[in-house]
């Protein structure tokens, strides 16, 4: 063998040898990629608001409930995400019947969440199973409870007992949820809408319309009683005024009398024949106008004095 191969030899060596160094290295490389992209993958964030549910094989293993960066097991655990706060459901509208035998349409929303997320799994798996009962529980409470009030105690705010109605559907519908552990809990629940079925409405205005012109006419018989207890009361303020105005006057004019015939006599006394002749005179104006006939003896004083003969 030459030196030449010799040298061949060597390079060939050589280069199979750098080769396999770099093969290993990218083979390294590789893997610690892939090991590294297998636990990033398996990292998770656990937000505000949200349940983190691990599952393992299909089954519960741990419930991630704090904010933070948590982790799974590769390949054998997945995780799922429950919402942690407070949800609205619009429960489906509903027909009921009153105590009256009244049949009315109820429109409810209830506010609910998540309490204990292993219990709701278990019970109602999803978010859509648990408004499905929860709008089965809603309606049968609000059946139970609007079955016992007449239909104006419902709809008529003066009479309704709405506040403690929706506390009382609420209290019912989580003992409900609490008896049959589904982990869910209700917050409020609200009437938010009350209308009857099509074919009740124009007899319930008539009602309605017949109610409120009875209680018009009401009102106006109050408003004439107290007219007339008015009126009669002023008639009688009036004529207690006018009798003792009437009684006032008598006094007067009996004291106006009294004094002119005091005046009479004082001024009788003094000249008599005078006093005399002013009488006659004035028995004259009241006696005697145009059409006035009077037949008297030529040497009566009475008809002396009239034709100017004064002695």
């Amino acid at each position: 063998m030459t030196d030449q191969n010799v040298i061949d030899i060597n390079e060939q060596r050589n280069n199979d040898f750098q080769w396999s160094k770099y093969t290993k290295g990218g083979i390294f490389l590789v893997l610690l990629l892939i090991i590294l992209g297998t636990l990033l993958s398996n990292l998770f964030i656990v937000k505000e608001g949200q349940f983190k549910v691990i599952r393992q094989f299909g089954e519960v293993v741990r419930i991630v409930d704090q904010p933070g960066l948590s982790y799974k097991i590769p390949f054998i655990q997945s995780v799922e995400t429950l919402p942690k706060y407070q949800m609205v459901y619009d429960v489906e509208e509903a027909e009921i019947n009153t105590k009256d035998k009244k049949r009315m349409i109820i429109d409810n929303y209830a506010v609910w969440s998540i309490e204990d997320p292993k219990k709701m799994i278990a019970n109602v798996v999803t978010v859509i199973n648990a408004e499905t009962k929860l709008d089965e529980f809603v309606y049968s409470a609000v059946r139970a409870e609007l079955g016992q009030l007449n239909y104006d105690e419902i709809i008529n705010d003066e009479k309704s007992s709405r506040g403690s109605l929706n506390d009382r559907i609420t209290e019912k519908v989580n003992e409900l949820l609490k008896r049959d552990n589904y982990g869910i809990t209700v917050t409020d629940i609200r009437m938010k809408r009350t209308d009857l079925p099509e074919e009740n409405e124009q007899s319930v205005y008539t009602r309605m319309i017949s109610e409120r012109e009875s209680k018009a006419q009401e009102y106006l018989s109050m408003g004439d009683a107290q007219k007339n207890r008015i009126i009669a009361q002023t008639d009688r303020e009036v004529k207690e005024l006018l009798a003792k105005a009437q009684a006032d006057a008598e006094v007067i004019r009996g004291d106006g009398e009294a004094e002119a015939a005091k005046v009479y006599n004082e001024s009788f006394s003094k000249d008599a024949e005078f006093y005399t002749l002013y009488r006659t005179l004035e028995s004259y104006k009241r006696t005697i106008d145009g059409e006035t006939m009077i037949i008297l003896p030529a040497d009566s004083p009475y008809a002396r004095i009239l034709m100017g003969y004064i002695d």
